[in-house]
């Protein structure tokens, strides 16, 4: 064990935020360690917004659901997909006017990829600075909401939003699934699986139960059985990625 290991292993969800605000340095560093991210082919096909004013910040805790946490937090950052920035490039080396750049399935996959390795590296550096985050996928609970207030171009897509601040609560650390529920060696092993579910079901139940005033009974697999109801799925994401210009085949 290593303190980068350590700190990986310590992370926490924080919803409660002091009134500290992130600095210009912190938040400098933050980005810094984001661009330092893996990305395909050098694309860099994200990019990033930094809220801060109070009234964004009570907007956006609205559209993502009435989030508190949103509003509370100094810093909410919103991570997009972007190929904007790509076909302005190659629209440099193109002489057709209204140039749209080639792109599908492949170009959206690896746009959302870049944006969630930036982002992890990110909440790792923020944590290291004694700061806590949040993703929050409520971004996408109203889409055209968010670009219309962020004023998104085209090609740009929000795939999630990451309160960030100083913490103002020690929550619990929620256990994970099994090691053996997800490595796999040499070739994905099915017969593993439900037996890892069920030990971890085990887990949770018991994690809830240890944690005061929740009178949380469920676990992990109703959990997901209720998550993966379709009207839980975002179900208006197809057209609105479309509407933003985003082949999907």
């Amino acid at each position: 064990m290593n303190d980068t290991i350590s700190l990986l292993k310590s992370h926490r969800s924080i919803r409660k935020f002091s009134s500290q605000p992130v600095t210009d340095a912190q938040l400098a560093q933050i980005l810094a360690a984001a661009q330092a991210a893996s990305t395909s082919s050098n694309m860099q096909a994200y990019s990033v917004i930094g809220i801060r004013s109070e009234e964004k910040r009570d907007k956006l805790a609205e559209l993502t659901g009435n989030q508190r946490h949103v509003a509370q937090a100094p810093l909410f950052l919103v991570w997009c997909a972007d190929l904007n920035r790509l076909q302005t490039a190659v629209g440099l080396h193109r002489e057709s006017p209204g140039f749209q750049l080639e792109q599908n399935m492949e170009t959206f996959i690896m746009a959302t990829v870049d944006a969630g390795l930036a982002a992890q590296n990110a909440a790792v550096a923020a944590e290291s600075l004694g700061l806590g985050i949040v993703y929050i996928g409520g971004i996408r609970n109203r889409p055209q909401d968010v670009t219309e207030l962020l004023k998104l171009p085209k090609l740009v897509y929000p795939v999630f939003g990451m309160c960030v601040g100083v913490p103002d609560q020690e929550p619990d650390q929620r256990p994970r699934l099994p090691l053996s529920a997800v490595y796999h060696e040499e070739a994905y092993d099915e017969a593993a699986i439900a037996e890892g579910i069920e030990a971890y079901d085990v887990t949770m139940r018991d994690y809830y139960a240890e944690r005061s005033g929740t009178g949380r009974t469920s676990v992990w697999s109703t959990e997901m059985a209720a998550r993966f109801r379709p009207e839980q799925l975002r179900p208006h994401m197809r057209a609105y990625l479309e509407s933003q210009g985003f082949r999907l085949y």
